[in-house]
């Protein structure tokens, strides 16, 4: 089995076992980007605690899950949005106002759309959470 693209593997891998109603998951192999991806998502209470576990290979995170995902995926392909723009692609991809987020990868790193609005960043739309 090759992995095309991991980031969106860890957030089906998370989905399915959510969806089972696992209170942990495993999601290998592990990233910069993936442990930046689940740090936004403990920020925003929809998953708990995790950890990175150096297994001698690519490495891999365990995960505890919250039971708050209802769907998650990642964006392809990887739009460019100006601070502007972001209303676009939340009526895209979530299903109501205020519900749900966009995580968005910055000049100042990997931020939920909220954020980047903030501080009137834009950037490139990695994954959406609801």
């Amino acid at each position: 089995m090759t992995l095309m693209d991991p980031l969106a593997n860890a957030l089906t891998n998370m989905r399915n076992n959510e969806l089972q109603g696992n209170d942990k998951c495993q999601i290998s192999p592990a990233s910069k980007l993936i442990g930046r991806v689940l740090r936004t998502m403990q920020q925003e209470t929809y998953i708990g605690d995790f950890e990175f576990v150096d297994d001698g290979k690519a490495g891999k995170f365990l995960v505890e899950l919250e039971g708050n995902i209802n769907h998650c995926g990642v964006i392809k392909p990887r739009h460019a949005v100006k601070n502007d723009e972001f209303e676009k692609f939340e009526t895209r991809y979530l299903p109501a106002k205020n519900f749900g987020i966009l995580i968005v990868t910055t000049p100042q790193g990997i931020m939920t759309h909220k954020e980047a609005k903030e501080k009137g960043f834009g950037g490139r739309l990695l994954a959406y959470i609801y």
